[in-house]
């Protein structure tokens, strides 16, 4: 149950020129499941010319991000009328998942067996308005198991560069109403800590990978990255750094 982040492998595509770095979860690729979580670099194209690189011309779906606990299916998009939510579950063939974050975690998901795949935008208020335990509720009702699930933490903000006032922690923990377990002293399972400024600094990654566990998901079934949104060598757009409203795009196809 020890929480873990590690490397995910980075590749990079042309498009007219120009290199864009992305980064693959070796859980996802080992499986074969076509994704991609990209650099800042892939901000100004649009999905379609990213998705035609992959040989992967689907549907391209999409939502209007809003940090709710809403899920939409992949028939109910539609690129030029955005319904609102924060997530995404395959319902049809050929399908491509697409969500944009620029601190929040990109979380993609997909079924070993049913080959439904999901995606996830899911910061702080995700989290508090139980996004994960929404989504897992939404796969099992559409014919997943939970030990078929793969899960996906995308690059992200770290606890390092996500910190909040005593009062916002404190409505946070209000608003999660967790049992203690989360925010006893033991070091592996620690989601915050008080650092020297006198702020919380709040472990988004570790809280996620936490309710995915509470929703019996083995853990040996979650990939985290170990990229900080903010601090790895300006590959990403990270708005808690400079206000940016660019945003980095990741995607799951079926």
């Amino acid at each position: 149950m020890k929480y873990n982040e590690n490397d995910f492998y980075k590749k990079d595509l042309f498009f007219k020129g120009k290199k864009i770095p992305y980064y693959l979860s070796p859980l996802l690729e080992k499986h074969g499941f076509i994704h991609a979580f990209f650099t800042k670099n892939s901000s100004e194209i649009k999905p379609k010319f990213i998705s035609n690189q992959f040989k992967k011309n689907n549907k391209n779906c999409f939502n209007k991000q809003i940090h709710s606990n809403k899920i939409i299916f992949g028939s109910e998009t539609n690129e030029n009328n955005l319904l609102m939510a924060d997530g995404i579950i395959s319902d049809q063939i050929n399908q491509n998942l697409w969500i944009y974050t620029a601190d929040c975690m990109p979380i993609l998901v997909a079924d070993l067996k049913t080959k439904i795949v999901a995606s996830l935008h899911c910061g702080r208020r995700g989290l508090e308005n139980n996004l994960i335990k929404e989504l897992v509720k939404l796969l099992k009702k559409n014919g997943s198991n939970r030990r078929n699930l793969l899960v996906a933490i995308g690059p992200s903000i770290s606890s390092k560069k996500y910190t909040l006032d005593k009062d916002l922690f404190n409505e946070f923990k209000k608003k999660i109403n967790e049992s203690n377990s989360f925010f006893n002293n033991d070091t592996h399972q620690k989601i915050y800590l008080l650092n020297s400024e006198n702020k919380i600094e709040l472990d988004l990654k570790k809280y996620a990978y936490y309710q995915f566990l509470k929703e019996n998901i083995n853990p040996e079934n979650i990939d985290i990255s170990n990229k900080c949104t903010h601090i790895s060598n300006n590959e990403f757009h990270s708005h808690r750094k400079n206000k940016t409203k660019k945003r980095q795009w990741s995607f799951i196809s079926n």
